[in-house]
């Protein structure tokens, strides 16, 4: 963890953070019209540094998390991260044209035209987390810089050594008034969060959003939140559990759980609840015959976090709530030295005011709920804050059309979890508690550029013939009345 700052570091910190800002917005009004040629040559510069840096990422997160595999790192951080910036490159141009609106009759036929300019926004601020900092970094760079903007980066204390390198590439692809780089512990965020951006991306948990979003309204800067919640699996009676379960307990063990999209509770049917934990056992099983040392297993990032997730279980025990370790070696964690690893745990029929029902999981432990009626899944779903995802396993188009139609979550899956945070065509965001804003593809294009509108007038003496120019007359009754007839 980084050392904490003096008030001398801290205030020689935001000085700088400041003059850079400054640096980037004067270089952004100097260079003037953004070409796409220029676009492109920074993302192939993230590419390039992503490609080169592999082999300093995976060893900088496997230190940050005491274990975290080679393989999850060069998925879910490195081609994770090459990929939206590939794809930005392929389509900017494209995005880049203007598109012509309709104008409003009788303005059309007498020439005037009316459309919309793509725009940056100027200085974009970044503030990223620790789960995927690579990804959650150098992702949202591919729509900031395929926009034509600049941008500034807070990654998160928690993965100081992913920090490290991530400052090393940024210095090395960038110059610093394209791309800058702040690491720091939470004062450092603070007063990111203040700067005077002209657009800012936070992903990480809701309670931080809130100052977040305090902190950038001082000035009016828009924000993006990217944050989480509790995202459902709702199970129907017409679900393969076998698949199903596989495919759940990928997207619960994968980075141990510690994933915004991953399964946070499961809601089955009462009657299938233990063909489902026999599947979750046999799924984990396969996928991880032993745990505490098995490299492809992830550690929880921090002591704090392990505490925490360890509080929920425990309430859960004290309460007299059933909790179920996968642990396919039986294998004792109490003796584990430093690693932080919690096998993925069932809690079945869980009350739901115990904290692992009330707070985002963020972790390998999976409550599940059990229902008679399908609609007890939807009303359970509506009683609580909106997810960032919602996930249905069955082959009932009416149970599938009620879970899309009658719930609110950022994003959704059928028959599978997390998937469409893969499709980089879908926007990618929440709703309510859960997000503010998508981005993402053209989404995230759209997000980080300002659509101006440009209204051409036409040569003839509009205002004259249409009755809006003084004196007032006949034509300014034809007008109106044409106006506001029903």
């Amino acid at each position: 963890m980084n050392a904490p700052q003096t008030v001398q570091e801290h205030s020689d910190t935001e000085t700088r953070m400041q003059a850079v800002l400054d640096a980037q917005r004067a270089s952004y009004i100097a260079e003037g019209k953004v070409s796409a040629d220029t676009r492109i040559d920074r993302l192939d510069r993230g590419i390039d540094v992503l490609l080169k840096y592999q082999d300093k990422m995976i060893e900088a997160l496997n230190s940050d998390f005491s274990c975290r595999a080679r393989e999850v790192t060069l998925l879910t951080d490195v081609a994770a991260s090459v990929t939206p910036m590939k794809h930005a490159k392929k389509h900017l141009r494209k995005w880049m044209k203007g598109e012509r609106r309709p104008t409003m009759f009788p303005l059309n036929l007498l020439g005037g035209r009316s459309r919309i300019e793509y725009q940056p926004l100027g200085v974009v601020g970044v503030i990223s987390p620790w789960n995927f900092p690579v990804n959650l970094t150098f992702g949202p760079l591919a729509g900031i810089l395929a926009a034509g903007n600049r941008a500034m980066i807070k990654p998160s204390e928690f993965t100081p050594a992913t920090s490290e390198v991530m400052a090393e590439m940024v210095r090395e692809a960038w110059d610093e008034t394209e791309v800058a780089i702040f690491t720091g512990g939470p004062e450092v965020g603070v007063a990111f969060s203040g700067l005077p951006f002209d657009h800012l991306l936070f992903t990480g948990a809701t309670s931080i959003a809130r100052h977040i979003m305090a902190a950038a309204a001082r000035n009016l800067v828009p924000v993006t939140l990217e944050l989480g919640g509790k995202s459902p699996v709702i199970i129907s009676r017409s679900a393969d559990l076998e698949q199903a379960l596989t495919r759940i307990m990928l997207g619960k063990t994968l980075n141990a759980g510690q994933i915004c999209l991953a399964p946070d509770y499961l809601m089955v049917p009462e009657e299938k609840l233990h063909e489902v934990i026999e599947a979750a056992q046999q799924a984990v099983a396969t996928m991880y015959p032993k745990l505490l040392d098995n490299p492809q297993y992830t550690s929880v990032v921090n002591e704090r976090h392990f505490e925490r997730l360890q509080g929920y279980l425990k309430e859960a025990e004290e309460r007299g709530v059933k909790v179920m370790p996968l642990n396919p070696a039986n294998e004792d964690f109490s003796q584990q030295q430093g690693t932080r690893k919690i096998p993925p745990t069932l809690v079945p029929e869980p009350a739901d005011d115990l904290k692992l029902m009330q707070e985002e999981i963020f972790g390998p432990l999976l409550p599940i709920r059990t229902y008679r009626d399908f609609d007890e899944t939807i009303a359970f779903v509506n009683a609580n804050p909106r997810p960032l995802a919602a996930y249905y396993f069955g082959q009932d188009a009416n149970e599938e059309d009620a879970v899309l139609t009658r719930t609110t979550s950022g994003g959704a899956c059928i028959n599978d979890v997390i998937m469409h945070i893969m499709q980089e065509e879908l926007p990618f965001g929440g709703v309510g508690p859960s997000g503010m804003g998508a981005y993402h593809g053209h989404e995230g294009f759209k997000t980080f550029s300002h659509a101006k509108s440009i209204y051409k007038q036409a040569n003839a003496n509009v205002a004259k013939l249409g009755g809006m120019l003084p004196p007032y007359n006949k034509a300014t009754e034809k007008t109106i009345k044409m106006q506001v007839k029903k």
